[in-house]
């Protein structure tokens, strides 16, 4: 063996090892991005095959509070993550209202359902649905911006869950601030 090749091993093995002891350093820690959640406005949950994503209930604010005798806007998207089970979204409850849905509810297994129109989620279509399924809430509470409400959804095979829900100001146009 020369002396060239017998450098270049060398150098070979140490920068494998430079390589093992780098990557050993972080074994066993938690990364900052491991528990971030998504940046959209809604709640998320699930409950068996079934995912609820951005869940919101979608209305402008223009005073303290949203008053009772008020229809709002429930959104969100479910996603059927079966391969082999149908399902279908039976029911919704809430404490600050009666809820009424409208539209086909069903949700065919590996496909979703939109419900409303959730912000940043237009691009997704209800693949069972020809007709938009919609969601309203009859406010009988007064509700508010920067709180949660509970709403327990009911699905046929998967069952019940309950989310906590924020209220989302939707696509209402900015607000400029006078600078002083």
């Amino acid at each position: 063996m020369n002396r060239s090749s017998n450098r270049l091993f060398t150098a070979s093995a140490g920068l494998a090892a430079c390589g093992l002891i780098l990557t050993g350093c972080s074994s066993g820690q938690i990364t900052q991005t491991a528990d971030q959640e998504s940046a959209v406005n809604g709640a998320a949950g699930g409950v068996k095959h079934i995912d609820l994503r951005n869940v919101h209930v979608q209305a402008v604010q223009s005073s303290d509070y949203l008053q009772p005798g008020r229809i709002v806007a429930l959104n969100f998207v479910a996603v059927n993550t079966s391969t082999d089970v149908d399902d279908e979204l039976v029911g919704i409850s809430s404490d600050i209202g009666e809820v009424a849905m409208s539209g086909d509810t069903a949700i065919p297994a590996g496909a979703s359902l939109l419900v409303g129109s959730p912000d940043g989620q237009a691009e997704f279509t209800p693949m069972s649905s020809a007709e938009p399924t919609e969601v309203a809430v009859l406010l009988t509470q007064p509700i508010t911006n920067g709180l949660t409400y509970d709403f327990t959804f009911d699905f046929d095979k998967a069952g019940q869950t309950t989310l906590a829900v924020p209220i989302s100001a939707g696509n209402a146009p900015r607000q400029e601030v006078a600078a002083d």
